[in-house]
């Protein structure tokens, strides 16, 4: 596969962020209020939930327009949204939306628990381009990760299902984002040992 086209870090960021800004400004801003359309009344939360999808997919087809590829995380998290938003929309339930979080937490976890089972590291194959580093450390690091999108489709399920729905949707918009690159973070820096140096230009 080619490597992608490079973009501006800012609009990249842009890009990946800003439909979930979105949804979470519209939401505070219409969370109150109830939407009639054909008969039926729709919250705001349902509202808004339906206007991401537009717009997360328009977000996903010009970063794959800019650089010539999508991350699978990006595709998986495409997909999810879009078949959550949908039953949220048909059923006017909020509640699959609420669950959309899980599922992905969820999922991934599952995905790489599956992957240590066979004694691979499926992480390596994702992101091992974007981030050099020997074997062992990638199998520590999908070992932790693993557990961390278990505790956090744990931690989803405890807030939507115990705490108001604008907890939920700041908890969702800015707590689990700031956790998981805070851990990534912290995991790079302890597994900095297992790094692999790229080699110089000239050799002696």
């Amino acid at each position: 596969m080619s490597d992608p086209r490079p973009i501006n870090p800012l609009l990249k960021q842009a890009l990946e962020l800003g439909p979930t800004i979105l949804f979470f400004v519209l939401y505070m801003w219409i969370k109150d209020r109830t939407f009639s359309l054909a008969g039926r009344e729709y919250s705001g939360f349902i509202v808004a939930t339906v206007a991401l999808i537009p717009v997360l997919l328009a977000a996903i087809a010009a970063l794959w327009a800019l650089t010539g590829r999508l991350s699978r995380i990006q595709i998986v998290t495409g997909v999810m949204v879009v078949f959550f938003g949908g039953l949220t929309a048909i059923f006017n339930d909020a509640t699959f939306f609420k669950m959309k979080t899980t599922a992905v937490y969820g999922l991934f976890a599952a995905l790489l628990g599956l992957g240590l089972l066979r004694g691979q590291s499926w992480l390596q194959w994702v992101m091992g381009d974007l981030l050099p580093m020997r074997a062992e450390g990638w199998m520590k690091l999908t070992r932790r990760l693993a557990l961390m999108f278990a505790g956090l489709a744990a931690a989803n399920e405890f807030v939507w299902r115990t705490m108001a729905e604008a907890t939920w949707v700041t908890v969702e918009t800015f707590a689990f984002p700031v956790v998981l690159f805070l851990f990534l973070w912290g995991q790079i820096v302890l597994l900095q040992r297992y790094l692999i140096e790229p080699e110089g230009d000239g050799g002696p």
